[in-house]
């Protein structure tokens, strides 16, 4: 069992900044593939980004490429997600997910077997 807490949300302005963090439990996180999501309003739960257990691969979605970065250190079992010149079109609830396939950047929500409570990002125009 995983247990997995986002941080970092928040309101920024339009090109601004932000950092979250997940922070997950347990003693084997880079048995884990992470993987961020995230869910505007009225929208489903929209992959976009995701990192192997090693850190060594990462995959992003076509709208945040180039502008998030994702990260991990596993040595303080957190995975990151730094984004730059932010949107409005970037508001919305983010997920962290925890993949047991360690090797596999999975996109999809099904593949992922533990989930974050989320954390709100609003981006002002």
């Amino acid at each position: 069992q995983v247990q997995l807490v986002e941080s970092g949300g928040g309101l920024v302005q339009a090109g601004g900044s932000l950092r979250l963090s997940c922070a997950a439990s347990g003693r084997t996180f880079s048995s884990y593939a992470m993987g961020w999501f995230r869910r505007a309003p009225g929208n489903e739960r929209d992959f976009v980004a995701a990192i192997v257990g090693s850190g060594s691969t990462t995959s992003y979605a076509a709208s945040v490429k180039g502008r998030f970065t994702i990260s991990r250190d596993n040595a303080k079992n957190t995975v990151y997600l730094q984004m730059n010149s932010l949107k409005p079109e970037d508001t919305a609830v983010y997920y962290c997910a925890a993949s047991r396939t360690p090797t596999i950047l999975w996109t999809k929500v099904q593949y992922y077997d533990y989930w974050g409570q989320g954390t709100q990002v609003t981006v002002s125009s």
